[in-house]
């Protein structure tokens, strides 16, 4: 296997920025360190207080055993040096000293201190003058490390010394003043070996407290953020799953596919209609035998496979019926580039198929039209001549009826081929219609003006309908009074024992146009002839040439039109144009 081609198994968490994850993970790290930090503060502050309330305690005890020791009447005879001594062979004190406020050594746990001079760099007045304990941090002679506890040192409160004052009866007496002096200063030495070994396990164990739990917070922010990243993949999937079925369910062309096993997976409803299946009846079933064969050659899995198959197939549904389709075959393939499917393309062909013998038609109509339009042009000249070769014999036989009778029917031959020379003529050149702004009411109110004597005649009776006087539509007047004439005229062919010629005029609501309804009462159209009305050379009159709706057709496409022919239930045949309009403010 390709390297290249391995599938890559690493945690990806699609839209979510690195910046972030570091973000959330320096923040949890940040709350750690502050945590652990201030943990650790707190035990510091616990081992003074500790200390200090120890210190307390054995500075309390010392000035107790004094005052023991003078009320046993020891007077000079008791010895504080020989109280701290034994006081300060307990294992985790260092030494204890007792000084006056000008720094000499009273007593101590080292005799070779008394006389010397301790604590100068402190103000031992202020602190005897003081309630409160202080402690600070020393080295002790050895070089060990020391947490010193000092404060006021009082054997004698002054209550104690009024008390021996006013009982001198009792067996208490005063020290000498060489003893005790009455302001003095003790300082406490503690070993903090054992202390530091136990504040340093803490301090481990609060340090691997905080490393566990900023794994477990970087492991929980990493899951959460996976898991958002899961729940944004299945919402993403989601949405393709529905777009992808909206889009094969409203895809204008076949879809089918199948799997590696030549299983149908997949068929839209275009494709079930083309192939007349039923997707519910062979979803799961091999493609063989359920779709016809010419796909079956393509689909198969000896069949063409590699690169898309594009053809053209006509396929034989059976019934009579060919359908032509142009079918496109694709392989699916996966990141190693092994095969997983076939997706089918089908595009019934049927109405292209139509379309292109249609164009050929047109093609070759377009071609008979040049040639009669040329034919047209020659035939014209000698027309000319002929008439006029008619109208000579008549004047020249004007004692003979039977002369007179021919000449006359000649002319009105030649007449007739002239006009139809003119139309084909007319038909074969492009209209450049010259619009302008007309007043509706006042073209069809002219046009049908024209037409009175002919309706007339016809026993027809013809009315106007117009929505809105002020109506207005652009248009070229000359070739929309050609076009009203050939309606009015085919209608009146239609009603041959009289009838209603009506005319609508309004506005169109669909597309804010024109709409010009021609309606007869006469015997109407039959349904397959509706097809072919604007057709060249197509006419249901004997005498018709099948150019007059051809040329109208012509006329309503330059202006941006729509003509269409209905037979209205009622009998008869309406004739509608829509064309487009300007209403005057």
């Amino acid at each position: 296997m390709n390297p290249k081609n391995k599938p890559d198994n690493r945690i990806r968490f699609s839209g979510l920025s690195p910046w972030v994850i570091l973000g959330a993970v320096a923040v949890l790290l940040s709350i750690v360190t502050l945590m652990a930090t201030e943990d650790i503060s707190r035990q510091k502050r616990q081992s003074i207080r500790l200390m200090t309330e120890k210190g307390a305690a054995l500075i309390r005890s010392v000035e107790a055993g004094t005052r023991m020791g003078m009320r046993g009447g020891q007077g000079s005879g008791f010895q504080l040096q020989r109280l701290l001594e034994e006081t300060a062979a307990q294992a985790d004190i260092a030494h204890l000293v007792v000084v006056q406020p000008d720094g000499s050594v009273v007593a101590g746990s080292d005799r070779e201190q008394i006389g010397s001079r301790y604590g100068m760099d402190l103000d031992l007045s202020t602190i005897h003058a003081s309630d409160e304990l202080f402690w600070r941090r020393q080295v002790s002679t050895d070089g060990t490390p020391v947490v010193e506890i000092f404060g006021k040192f009082s054997p004698m409160p002054a209550r104690f010394m009024r008390s021996m004052r006013h009982h001198t009866h009792d067996r208490l007496t005063l020290p000498d003043a060489g003893d005790i002096a009455p302001a003095m200063v003790i300082f406490v030495g503690f070993r903090t070996d054992d202390l530091d070994a136990v504040r340093t396990a803490s301090i481990r164990q609060t340090l691997v407290t905080a490393a566990v739990l900023l794994l477990v917070g970087c492991a929980g922010v990493l899951l959460l953020f996976r898991v958002q990243s899961d729940r944004a993949t299945r919402t993403s999937l989601a949405q393709v799953q529905a777009f992808s079925d909206s889009l094969v369910s409203r895809i204008p062309i076949g879809l089918m596919a199948v799997d590696p096993d030549s299983r149908i997976t997949l068929v839209n409803a275009v494709a079930a209609s083309i192939l007349r299946l039923v997707p519910a009846k062979i979803i799961g079933r091999s493609a063989e035998g359920h779709i016809p064969p010419i796909l079956w050659e393509i689909v198969r899995p000896s069949g063409p496979a590699t690169g898309p198959v594009e053809k053209e197939v006509v396929w034989d549904r059976g019934d009579g019926f060919r359908i032509p389709m142009d079918v496109t075959a694709v392989n699916l393939v996966d990141e190693t580039g092994n095969s997983f499917g076939r997706v089918i393309l089908l595009k019934d062909l049927t109405e292209i198929y139509v379309l292109r013998k249609e164009l050929e038609k047109n093609r070759r109509l377009a071609l008979v039209g040049q040639l009669a339009a040329g034919v047209a042009h020659e035939i014209r000249n000698p027309l000319s001549s002929i008439k006029g070769f008619a109208v000579y014999f008549k004047e020249k036989y004007a004692h003979d009826p039977s002369d007179q009778e021919v000449s006359d029917i000649l002319i009105q031959e030649v007449d007739r081929l002239n006009r139809v020379v003119g139309q084909l003529l007319e038909f074969s050149h492009p209209i450049k219609p010259h619009f302008q702004n007309v007043s509706l009411a006042s073209f069809f109110a002219d046009s049908i003006k024209r037409i009175d004597p002919s309706c007339r005649s016809a026993g027809v009776q013809a009315s106007l309908r117009l929505s809105d006087p002020h109506l207005h539509a652009k248009m070229d007047v000359d070739k929309m009074n050609q076009v009203m004439l050939n309606l009015y005229l085919n209608a009146l062919d239609a009603m041959p024992d009289g009838g209603d010629l009506t005319v609508t005029v309004s506005e169109d609501a669909d597309s804010g146009g024109i709409r010009i309804q021609v309606q007869d009462t006469g015997k109407g159209i039959a349904p397959e002839d509706q097809l072919h009305l604007f057709e060249p050379y197509f006419s249901t009159k004997k005498t018709g040439t099948g150019l007059g709706l051809a040329i109208v057709y012509n006329i309503i496409s330059a202006h941006q039109g729509k003509i269409r022919v209905t037979c209205p239930a009622g009998g008869g045949s309406c004739v509608e144009i829509i064309l487009p309009q300007v209403k005057e403010g």
